[in-house]
């Protein structure tokens, strides 16, 4: 009986032994096929690089030895995107990383300009969880002791690799590290993705950072993740493997969702304005989907570290000057101009002040940096307030522009977020509400300087409670830095107007080829293979004023056609045929002495209307559709340079040019002389008429639009006819969205369907070339009440430049004895 007993123990312990034992070796040959997919994905890329040669990276590198084996970034990405958001990613924030970056793709995937890693019997099929697994081994095979950090994100994020540096220096890379915005799933999936009630994972868009210490845990369990898979996201799959391998969460932390930020709009986020502190605060933006949001996107930051720099030159400025005074460094020293040499700046210009002198750029903000010598050098202040009211302008009060309230908004923004930094701490908060009135002046060399009365609300959240609504007075100043000079290797202007010139149509260049294939055989001048420019119709309506339309023609003859610069004529002449004959006799003067150039004129009686003239004139056969139409008035002087410019921003089916014109004072007042070509373009001789619209060149084909359809012939008389058109012309340039182009996100046939919308916008610019000589200005009654408005603002804006109608008016004590009893009255009546 004792000895059955032991027999049948015996037994018992052998059987448990072989089941334990068959258990281990069939655990070794369920993951045998999985470690070996690791090995081959894991195997060099078809390109024959090897994985440091990839990424640039010298074998002799090391964390210890190089501050450029901070990160390793890995992107994963498509081959379709390759061209797209890849190279988007690698040729914004890409190359400034602290560290290396690659692009992990399917099987086949390579480039020659990015670092790509074609993953082998990966391909791109969605969701990514292969891809993203045999990534992170990836890493950890070829890397894992060569960087401290390692970054899994996707080719639509976003990094900014200034802040991504100071933010992982600050943490100890050598313990386990899972930092990301954490998640739990959506509101649809909450419960479905077999987390505990402790377990998260980290969001894969905005990206995930692991610390080496993290990697080196969890890769070699990779191929029994990859075989223990509960959910399709993939990201939810490392968070479950780091979990289980590492023994860490996700960070669970609220300012991680700043830090790392996903925006839920799709395909909408960061296309609007990107001023806003979202953008400002934190280090990874997701997602942009297009590759030319990814460029805009990145030229923004740029430039906000553009203004850090410039600002930090300011503080040095100033502290180098504070320093000087504690060292007695005389202001006049030649040691205080950087990058000088004392022995470059001669002796007699020791007493000036330089531009880059410290005794400027270094002055701390005050509003009395300026000192002025005498009246005459006082700065104005402008009144902002629903509108900019300044006494520089020729128009008193206008609207305050977008440059202006940009400037506003930044400086207000950047004003409250200093205001609420330490809002925590101190547990309360002030929001920004209304901007009620305040004063600008500009100082061109000091900077501007701003007084802003503000709305502010008060809300304190901490011990006793409380919302009160405060009003304060914000003293800004905007200092100016040092004059940067950039030089160009070719003249922009030149070449730019050469290619504007040279851009012909099919016949065009049909011709230009035809003629280089005969130039093979014979010799030919060298004008003929260059294409002609195309041809400016100058189109000139008029009634009466014979001695200006005889000096228009003047000008016309000696500019266009001695000149040689390919231009017609079409004039539009109002008045009954027995006032018309000197008229007409002019233009067969001009043309029996240029017998082939084109010289034309169309007849119409009745009341001038210089909307119906533009308009019979731009539907008439002596225009084609391939011809730029030039409306210009009879009191206009340009020369050569005017039609360079036409034809440069002049664009067809897309672009107006509307000049903005250099207009004359009556120099009868000035000086008692008659109006002139030969006059200074300066302030005191005429100013630029920014709010007149009469100049316009546009192509004919344009011109023609539905949308646009000519100009309104239904007004006579002077004026308001170019304001309707330009309103035509700014509701044709926003009907239609701007298409992406250069995008393989985007399909073939969007681009060129939206190709097909005419999308015009204006350009406005002035130009010193194209004078208005002055004449006296006459207005009808009979006008329309705008109409009749905007002659008298014309004609009230001719007389003289502001400073002269100061003179005149103190010149005349009557003046003076008028307002001081006028102010007097008006003191006693209240």
């Amino acid at each position: 009986m004792l000895q059955h007993t032991m027999t049948k123990r015996k037994t018992l312990i052998i059987a448990c032994f072989g089941i334990a034992l068959g258990l281990c070796i069939g655990t070794v040959l369920k993951n045998y096929r999985a470690l070996e997919i690791v090995k081959r994905c894991s195997m060099r890329p078809t390109n024959l690089k090897s994985p440091n040669e990839i990424i640039g990276l010298n074998d002799e590198d090391t964390i210890q030895n190089s501050q450029r084996n901070l990160v390793f970034v890995g992107v994963m990405t498509a081959k379709s995107f390759i061209e797209g958001r890849a190279r988007a990613v690698y040729d914004t924030w890409g190359k400034e990383v602290p560290g290396r970056i690659a692009f992990f793709s399917s099987e086949g995937s390579y480039s020659d300009e990015l670092p790509v890693v074609g993953l082998k019997n990966v391909d791109d099929r969605y969701p990514p969880q292969k891809k993203s697994f045999m990534m992170l081994y990836y890493m950890f095979e070829h890397y894992i002791d060569r960087f401290e950090w390692f970054i899994r994100a996707d080719d639509d994020v976003y990094m900014e690799p200034d802040k991504l540096e100071r933010f992982l220096r600050s943490i100890d890379s050598s313990k386990p590290q899972f930092i990301g915005q954490a998640g739990k799933g959506n509101s649809e999936e909450f419960g479905l993705l077999s987390l505990e009630f402790d377990e998260n994972f980290c969001m894969g868009g905005p990206g995930v950072i692991l610390s080496s210490e993290t990697l080196r845990r969890v890769a070699p369990h990779i191929p029994t993740c990859l075989k223990n898979l509960y959910s399709t996201h993939e990201d939810v799959e490392v968070g479950r493997c780091v979990q289980k391998f590492a023994g860490i969460p996700c960070t669970w932390n609220y300012e991680m969702q700043y830090i790392l930020r996903h925006n839920s709009s799709g395909r909408n986020a960061y296309t609007g304005k990107l001023k806003r502190k979202e953008i400002h605060n934190a280090i990874t933006l997701h997602p942009i989907k297009q590759a030319p949001l990814m460029y805009r996107l990145h030229s923004y930051i740029q430039g906000l570290k553009a203004e850090e720099l410039r600002q930090e030159s300011l503080l040095l400025h100033r502290d180098i000057k504070r320093m000087a005074k504690y060292l007695d460094v005389p202001d006049d020293s030649t040691y205080m101009l950087p990058s000088v040499s004392p022995g470059a700046v001669p002796e007699k210009d020791t007493g000036k002040r330089h531009f880059e002198d410290h005794n400027i750029l270094g002055i701390s903000p005050e509003l009395n940096k300026f000192v002025p010598a005498s009246t005459a050098e006082l700065l104005d202040w402008s009144f902002i307030a629903r509108s900019l009211y300044s006494a520089g302008s020729a128009n008193p009060k206008q609207k305050i522009d977008s440059a202006m309230r940009e400037g506003l908004e930044d400086v207000i923004t950047e004003v409250m977020e200093n205001i609420n930094y330490y809002s925590r701490q101190r547990g309360r908060v002030i929001e920004f509400r209304e901007l009620l009135y305040g004063y600008h002046r500009l100082d061109a060399l000091h900077g501007q300087d701003l007084i802003l009365d503000l709305l502010l609300i008060y809300k304190k959240y901490r011990g006793k409670k409380m919302t009160v609504t405060v009003r304060r007075h914000l003293y800004v100043q905007r200092a100016f830095t040092g004059i940067f000079v950039k030089e160009l290797d070719e003249d922009f202007y030149n070449v730019t107007l050469q290619q504007s010139l040279s851009s012909a149509g099919l016949l065009g260049n049909l011709l230009h080829n035809g003629m280089a294939r005969l130039s093979s055989h014979f010799t030919m001048a060298s004008n003929l293979l260059t294409p002609p420019p195309d041809h400016i119709v100058f189109v000139l309506p008029i009634a009466g004023r014979l001695a200006t339309f005889r000096r228009f023609l003047s000008i016309y003859e000696r500019v266009c056609i001695v000149g040689a610069q390919h231009c017609d004529l079409l004039v539009v002449i109002f008045g009954p045929p027995e006032e018309l004959t000197d008229h007409l006799q002019q233009l067969n003067e001009l043309r029996s002495r240029h017998i082939y150039q084109q010289i034309n004129y169309i007849q119409r009686s009745g009341q001038f209307s210089r909307g119906v003239a533009l308009d019979i004139a731009a539907r008439s056969s002596y225009i084609r559709q391939q011809d730029i139409i030039l409306f210009i008035d009879v009191d206009m002087v340009f020369n050569v340079e005017t039609l360079q410019r036409v034809r440069m921003h002049t664009q067809r089916g897309r672009q107006v040019y509307l000049p903005i014109v250099f207009s004359q004072y009556d120099p009868k007042r000035r000086d008692g002389a008659s109006a002139s070509e030969e006059v200074p373009i300066n302030d005191e001789n005429g100013y630029f008429r920014q709010f007149g619209f009469g100049i316009c060149a546009i192509y004919k084909s344009d011109i023609l639009d539905d949308d646009i359809n000519g100009f309104d012939k239904d007004i006579t008389g002077w004026g308001l006819e170019d304001v309707k058109f330009l309103e035509k012309i700014v509701r044709v340039g926003t009907r239609q969205h701007g298409f992406l182009s250069n995008t393989a996100e985007v399909p073939l046939d969007y681009n060129e369907a939206a190709e097909q919308w005419r999308r015009l916008s204006v350009f406005r610019a002035p130009d010193p070339t194209l004078v208005h000589i002055y004449h006296d200005i006459s207005c009808d009654v009979q006008l329309d009440p705008p109409q009749y408005n905007m002659c008298l603002g014309t004609k009230a804006n001719s007389l003289g430049s502001t400073r002269l109608m100061e003179q005149l008016f103190f010149n005349n004590r009557q003046n003076i004895d008028f307002i001081t009893e006028f102010n007097r009255q008006k003191h006693q009546s209240r």
